[in-house]
């Protein structure tokens, strides 16, 4: 071997190495990329977990709810059928009885106060379920991100590999991919449905 030779080859190692450099540095940004993304889904997740426990919790309170108010509305116009009594203590003290029930019927329903009527478990339910399905949202988001990432790592390195450098420039534009998707996540959720 001349020696241009083994000039050409070191010249062309060395630009190899500095392609492999660059490479290598994209795989550490999209890895970045990726951890954020893993880590945005998992709390994402989480939040969707905890609010899906408050809205079943805040429902079953609801019917716990209902069902008291039911039976104590149910006692009163037992109470108003079930017949007059004779003498004035008696229905006076009937009469009480069947305004406390009629009260606590109506407490039942609506407690603005502790916010525990049934009316207003109702809406906490329902915010808790818009919570929910809002951070569901945003986990899809952030998994098909990673999922992006993923692949651009794999292409990132199998350029090093192949030395074709095309598959560095799907990689670049899977990471743009992911970033996009993981900002709508964080940002915009509704506005590209996912399932």
């Amino acid at each position: 071997m001349s020696a241009q030779e083994s000039m050409e080859q070191a010249d062309h190692a060395k630009e190899a190495s500095e392609e492999n450099r660059n490479i290598a540095l994209l795989i550490a940004v999209i890895a970045l990329c990726l951890a954020l993304s893993e880590t945005l889904g998992k709390g994402a997740q989480t939040e969707s977990i905890s609010k899906n426990v408050e809205a079943s919790n805040l429902w079953a309170f609801f019917q716990a709810k209902t069902i008291r108010r039911t039976v104590v509305q149910t006692a009163a116009e037992q109470a108003k059928i079930g017949g007059t009594p004779v003498d004035d203590a008696t229905r006076a003290a009937l009469q009480k009885q069947i305004d406390d029930w009629q009260k606590t019927a109506a407490r039942y329903r609506s407690e603005p106060s502790t916010h525990e009527g049934s009316e207003e478990l109702a809406e906490r339910a329902k915010h808790a379920e818009e919570e929910r399905d809002l951070a569901t949202e945003k986990y899809h988001h952030f998994e098909l991100a990673s999922a992006a990432f993923q692949i651009a790592i794999v292409l990132a390195s199998a350029t090093i590999i192949t030395g074709m450098i095309a598959l560095a420039w799907v990689s670049g534009a899977l990471t743009l991919a992911g970033i996009a998707i993981t900002a709508l996540g964080i940002f915009n959720p509704h506005l590209l449905p996912l399932p």
